[in-house]
């Protein structure tokens, strides 16, 4: 029984949000209210974003409590988070999970690869960035970004 009463006279115990992050928030996102569906593409990344965006998504960042929520199909989600240089096989594949994902839509592409190709510049496998390939609505530079700085994007989406 000892156990039970330090739990219920600790209470919850959490840190404070932290402020919210600078910028605004794109037109499209007003529409989603506080909570979006996210789905993750790699697009022909090194992985090194994957990583943080599953840490963005972990205990300690917990992206889900500003109401982010990673989902399995394009169908569901209201935003995609694109990583990586586009290479020439992803290239359909990426205008198609974009075209099924349901009106308004946010495309986030995450890390300098993403972005500008970063060290892929110029591959013969690459297409190009992915603005090249369907429209960017937002971008996060890093290589990789931090988790806090993904995290801080979904919170100009959600705005939370």
């Amino acid at each position: 029984m000892g156990l039970l009463r330090k739990i219920r006279e600790t209470g919850r115990v959490a840190e404070p949000a932290p402020p919210m992050p600078e910028g605004e928030q794109p037109s499209a996102a007003r529409e989603f209210g506080a909570s979006v569906q996210v789905r993750c593409v790699d697009a022909g990344s090194c992985n090194g974003c994957e990583i943080e965006i599953a840490a963005a998504f972990n205990p300690v960042y917990d992206a889900e409590r500003y109401g982010a929520r990673l989902v399995a199909s394009p169908r569901h989600a209201d935003v995609a988070l694109v990583t990586g240089p586009v290479t020439r096989n992803m290239a359909e594949p990426l205008r198609r999970t974009v075209a099924a994902m349901p009106e308004p839509r946010l495309v986030v592409a995450v890390g300098d690869c993403a972005i500008d190709c970063g060290e892929f510049a110029g591959g013969y496998g690459v297409e190009g960035a992915v603005s090249d390939v369907v429209p960017v609505d937002l971008v996060v530079p890093g290589c990789p970004p931090r988790p806090a700085e993904i995290v801080a994007a979904l919170r100009r989406v959600t705005g939370r």
